[in-house]
C-alpha cells in the first residue's frame, strides 16, 4: 500500500509546471472577483445606508441610492427604509368629563434621513417598534383628557389637529418623521351611549310635545278666527237684508240654479213646482213677507 501511495506522489511530481502556474492564476482570479463582489454593494430606491467601521464605529454620514464600495471585513453597511410606513394605534383613554372613550390612531412614520447614525445609535432598526407606541399612547391621553365626551364629536377637528401637532413634534425629538396622523375610529363606552340615546329621545318627545301645543294654539286661533268671520258674515248679512230685503231674491235664484243642477244630474225623474224650485219670486205673497221684513226693522 505504501508502494502504491509513493507512486502516485512521483506523478504528480512529474506534471507540466504550466499546470500549476494557471491553477494559482485561476485560484487568484477567483478570490480576486470574490473581493471585488464583496467590496460593492448596492442601496435600493428608498432607502438609505449607513457605514459601520470595525475601529470608528458608525460614520456620521448616510449614503443615498446606488452602487458604493467597502473594505470587506473592516466595514459593513446597515440598510435603512426610509419609506411612509402605516402603523394603527388604539388607545382607551378618559375624557374631561370622566368618560371612557376608545380612540384609534393611524399614523404614517419614516426616519429622518438625515440623522440616520444618531437614530441608529439611539434606537436602532425597530425604532417604531420602540418609540410610537408610548408617544402616540401619551399624546392622545393628554389631548382627549382636555375635552368633554359631546366636544370630541363636535370638535373632532379640532381634536385631529392638536393630536397631530404634539406628536408631530414629540417624534421630531426621536429623529421620526410624521407625514399624516388621523383619527379612524372614535367610540364611547356602553353606558354613555346609552346616555345620549335616551337624551336624544326625550328631546325628540319634547319637540314633538311643543309641537303639539303649537298646532293646539293654531287650531285654537283658526276656530275664533272662522268664529269672528262668521259673526261679521251674519251681521253683514242682516244689514243688507234690512236695508234690501230683495237681496233675498238674488239669494234664493242662486239655490235655485244649485238644486235644479243636482236634479238635472239625477236618473230620476222629479216634478217640482216653482215654489218648491224657489223660483216664486213674483209672488204677491213673497213681497208681503218682504213687507214684514222692513217692518220689522
Amino acid at each position: 500500500m505504501a508502494d502504491k501511495l509513493n507512486d502516485l506522489a512521483g506523478r504528480m511530481g512529474k506534471a507540466p509546471k504550466g499546470l500549476g502556474t494557471g491553477a494559482k492564476l485561476l485560484a487568484a482570479a477567483v478570490a480576486g472577483a470574490y473581493g471585488l463582489q464583496q467590496s460593492m454593494y448596492t442601496v435600493e430606491g428608498g432607502h438609505r445606508a449607513i457605514m459601520f467601521n470595525r475601529i470608528g464605529g458608525i460614520q456620521n454620514y448616510a449614503l443615498a441610492e446606488g452602487l458604493h464600495f467597502r473594505v470587506p471585513w473592516f466595514q459593513y453597511p446597515v440598510i435603512y427604509d426610509i419609506r411612509a410606513r402605516p402603523r394603527k394605534i388604539t388607545s382607551p383613554t378618559g375624557s374631561k368629563d370622566l368618560q371612557m372613550v376608545n380612540i384609534s390612531l393611524r399614523v404614517l412614520s419614516r426616519p429622518d434621513a438625515v440623522t440616520l447614525p444618531n437614530l441608529h445609535q439611539e434606537l436602532g432598526q425597530d425604532f417604531d417598534e420602540k418609540v410610537l407606541p408610548s408617544i402616540c399612547n401619551e399624546v392622545l391621553k393628554a389631548v382627549v383628557a382636555k375635552f368633554n365626551a359631546s366636544q370630541l364629536i363636535t370638535q373632532r377637528q379640532q381634536v385631529s389637529m392638536l393630536i397631530r401637532k404634539q406628536l408631530t413634534d414629540r417624534a421630531r425629538d426621536f429623529n421620526i418623521i410624521l407625514d399624516d396622523v388621523s383619527l379612524t375610529e372614535l367610540s364611547f363606552g356602553k353606558e354613555y351611549a346609552a346616555a345620549v340615546e335616551a337624551k336624544q329621545i326625550a328631546q325628540q318627545e319634547a319637540q314633538r310635545a311643543a309641537y303639539a301645543v303649537d298646532r293646539a294654539k293654531q287650531e285654537k286661533q283658526q276656530k275664533i278666527v272662522q268664529a269672528e268671520g262668521e259673526a261679521a258674515a251674519a251681521t253683514m248679512l242682516g244689514a243688507a237684508i234690512t236695508k234690501d230685503p230683495g237681496y233675498l231674491k238674488l239669494r234664493k235664484l242662486k239655490a235655485s240654479a244649485q238644486i235644479s243642477g243636482v236634479i238635472a244630474a239625477s236618473q230620476n225623474r222629479v216634478y217640482l213646482d216653482s215654489s218648491s224650485l224657489l223660483l216664486n219670486v213674483a209672488d204677491p205673497t213673497y213681497d208681503a213677507n218682504l213687507g214684514d221684513i222692513k217692518k220689522g226693522k
